[in-house]
């Protein structure tokens, strides 16, 4: 029962995250969303701040799966690239609540030294993935190209948790393919 119950208090907290839009959730909450009592989430997490590190762990874990996925089924540098876009908006991923949780996850890490460390962990899992494949296709502007995927992966997921024009995830993907795509286009015509 203790890891069925800790996956429901996990995606618990991306839910009461989710749905509040901020960090400002109570254990209480988040125990009454998974139907157990505070104390037993007391009991396999320990603090609201290690809810959330597991929280922000389980959505990494979710994510690099995805990203494994996609990549075990690529065959080019360019479709690695694709890969690590397309995963990044899955609809599992790119879901109201994981979005809000991504985000309030940002705002926790400025504030917590575990938080910060699982965020540079995906950070540089995120540009190492790029940036490899990016070193194949356009070898003098890879670290361009990966930290302009990068911040367009982040920045889509920004506006996405604000609210400023939402989108949907297919027409996310095609946004960052579009990017893509015109800047190998340069390097074609260079």
């Amino acid at each position: 029962m203790e890891p069925i119950r800790r996956s429901a208090l996990l995606e618990a907290t991306i839910h009461e995250i989710g749905v509040r839009g901020t960090l400002d959730v109570t254990v209480s909450q988040i125990a009454k969303r998974a139907g157990m009592s505070s104390a037993l989430a007391h009991h396999y997490f320990g603090s609201k701040e290690q809810i959330f590190a597991a929280a922000m762990r389980h959505i990494l874990g979710l994510y690099g799966a995805e990203v494994r996925g996609a990549l075990s089924m690529a065959k080019s540098p360019r479709d690695r690239v694709e890969a690590v876009i397309r995963a990044s908006f899955t609809p599992a991923q790119f879901r109201p609540e994981m979005v809000s949780a991504w985000l309030n996850f940002y705002v926790q890490a400025q504030r917590s030294e575990a938080s910060r460390r699982l965020l540079h962990i995906y950070q540089r899992r995120l540009r190492s993935n790029l940036h490899h494949a990016f070193r194949q296709i356009a070898p003098a502007r890879a670290r361009t190209l990966t930290r302009g995927t990068a911040a367009m992966i982040d920045g889509l997921y920004i506006r996405q948790a604000l609210g400023e024009g939402g989108i949907a995830p297919e027409a996310a993907i095609d946004v960052l393919l579009h990017y893509l795509d015109t800047s190998l286009a340069q390097d074609s015509t260079a």
